[in-house]
């Protein structure tokens, strides 16, 4: 009885695999992605500032930027509103003191000057908008006064993370995210591997679009 149990068992799992397999192969990225041409970059607003680390999540923003440029594909934008995508990161950590609340101050200007020759200057002044809707209660053009800067124990996923979401509105964080990557480090420079698997998702789905031509 024991052979005939574990016999079924394998048939099973070799019926079930090509199936998992040929399910793999209709993932594909939407057309708009593809097609894009603008993206920002912008940290996970649920990520804070790390006590040991405070630069941190500003550091893979700026990594991630650069891995774009030297890409060649996309251009970069300073607004939700005129970029294709919306590219979320966030510096992997489970468990932090972190430093919450408080204003958010500019982002200072950058000039980034990737291998392949390009050359991005960009600012931000005054309070950086909000990707996510804040309410109707809230003043976009005020930091609360009760908002102070505060220490907390921030709990998150162990792995660097970076989620695509499309542009083009205001409040793009508050849609489903359309491609997710996640992985030790995946955000640290030289390789920068979400963007490096991003870079395959994207060249796969132009393979897909192209065998489907007539």
């Amino acid at each position: 009885m024991f052979f005939r149990t574990w016999t079924l068992s394998v048939v099973t799992l070799v019926i079930c695999l090509p199936s998992l397999a040929k399910d793999k192969k209709k993932i594909t990225l939407p057309d708009f992605v593809v097609k894009a041409q603008t993206v920002m970059v912008v940290v996970n607003p649920g990520s804070e500032m790390p006590l040991n680390d405070a630069g941190e999540n500003k550091r893979a923003q700026d990594d991630v930027e650069q891995a774009l440029l030297k890409w060649g594909r996309f251009r970069l934008a300073l607004s939700p509103e005129t970029a294709d995508l919306v590219i979320s990161v966030r510096r992997g950590r489970m468990v932090n003191p972190a430093v919450t609340g408080g204003s958010a101050g500019n982002r200072p200007v950058t000039i980034q000057h990737p291998s392949d020759g390009q050359i991005r200057i960009g600012g931000e002044q005054g309070r950086r908008p909000d990707l996510s809707d804040p309410g109707p209660s809230s003043d976009p053009t005020l930091d609360s006064p009760n908002d102070q800067a505060r220490v907390n124990t921030e709990v998150g996923e162990a792995d660097d993370s970076m989620a695509i979401y499309r542009g083009g509105t205001k409040y793009p964080l508050d849609t489903s995210a359309v491609w997710r990557y996640s992985g030790h480090n995946a955000l640290l420079p030289p390789t920068v591997n979400a963007v490096a698997q991003f870079r395959k998702a994207i060249e796969q789905a132009e393979k897909q679009q192209t065998k489907q031509k007539p």
